[in-house]
């Protein structure tokens, strides 16, 4: 080669490494994810305790006394906690909650024998939406069901649009209550997580008499737990006898966390939702990581008490693990 080319051939090589130094390198291969898994980001802008969240347990629950009066001011050191019969790792927070945001079910029975007394019940859940909801936080929906579940109103902070739903049940055939309180859970509040804590609770108002679900009680009770969900139920039974309804509303409202009322006469029915909503609105948040963690689906059994033995600890009773993810 003539040696007056040399530097011209030098001169072409350094500008093609240097333009190759500047594209992009190819991306590496990654794993596909599952749809319910979220993709992580690098580690670099990995907040540090994003792995560790996947473990942890969000625990509401509220505290009263013999006579049902909330009990405040308690703390972390005047609970005991064990989380499938072993004390937890680590508790990460533990605060007095007032005001949590609110995703409230009302689930209530047409069925035709509750409709002598119908419209009372009606006015009552009225009156319970519009002092308990507050349009920038909270969330609710309206439900009935007779022979079938029907959503009467989808989720909504509008207080006319839960009026409107509640007014517009018309009591008639059976009472397929399991079926309802199962579907509420799985099509609505199943679907309402988040970052952020919040009271996921269904007031279901009722005689506690099924006659044409398919589904059983303990099918909607665990559909309940995987919903993070808690049932008040108001019992619609004014007779001076307990039956077997009355058992499977408390039934129901223990498994998960809440309470049943039993009020004397449709008049008293409103006093049930004052409770109601005092409780919703005075409880404790406790979040921590449990031992022995596995994403195997299982059922984990909470429990939880308080060292005064005299105070009553309500929350769910347990939760359904993950199951593990599938490449």
């Amino acid at each position: 080669m003539n040696r007056k080319f040399l530097p011209l051939v030098f001169a072409a090589v350094f500008a093609l490494a240097a333009l190759h130094a500047q594209q992009p390198a190819p991306p590496p291969a990654t794993k596909p994810v599952a749809a319910s898994q979220p993709t992580e980001p690098p580690a670099e802008l990995s907040a540090p305790t994003i792995h560790a969240a996947v473990n942890e347990v969000n625990l509401i629950f509220t505290v009263t006394d013999k006579h049902g009066h909330y009990i405040p001011n308690l703390q972390q050191s005047d609970f005991a906690l064990l989380d499938d019969q072993k004390t937890p790792d680590k508790v990460t927070s533990f605060h007095q909650q007032i005001n949590l945001p609110l995703r409230v079910g009302i689930v209530i029975d047409s069925s035709t024998s509750i409709h002598t007394r119908f419209e009372f019940e009606q006015q009552s859940a009225i009156e319970f939406l519009l002092k308990i909801l507050k349009a920038k936080s909270d969330r609710a929906f309206v439900m009935d069901f007779a022979d079938t579940p029907t959503f009467d109103q989808d989720w909504t902070n509008n207080i006319d649009a839960l009026e409107t739903g509640v007014n517009r049940i018309r009591p008639a055939g059976g009472t397929a209550l399991f079926d309802s309180v199962y579907l509420a859970c799985r099509d609505k509040l199943l679907t309402e997580r988040g970052p952020d804590p919040v009271r996921k609770a269904i007031v279901l108002i009722s005689d506690g008499e099924d006659t044409v679900s398919r589904v059983y009680v303990d099918e909607a009770v665990k559909e309940c737990q995987r919903a993070e969900t808690i049932i008040y139920a108001i019992s619609t039974n004014w007779t001076p006898s307990r039956g077997k309804g009355d058992d499977v509303l408390t039934k129901m409202a223990a498994e998960t966390g809440g309470r049943a009322f039993f009020p004397p006469t449709v008049e008293d029915m409103s006093n049930s939702f004052n409770n109601i909503e005092e409780e919703l609105r005075s409880q404790y948040a406790l979040t921590y990581t449990p031992a022995d963690f596995k994403e195997n689906g299982a059922f984990r059994p909470i429990y939880l008490y308080c060292k005064n033995r005299s105070y009553q600890v309500r929350t769910r009773k347990g939760y359904f693990a993950p199951r593990p993810a599938t490449y």
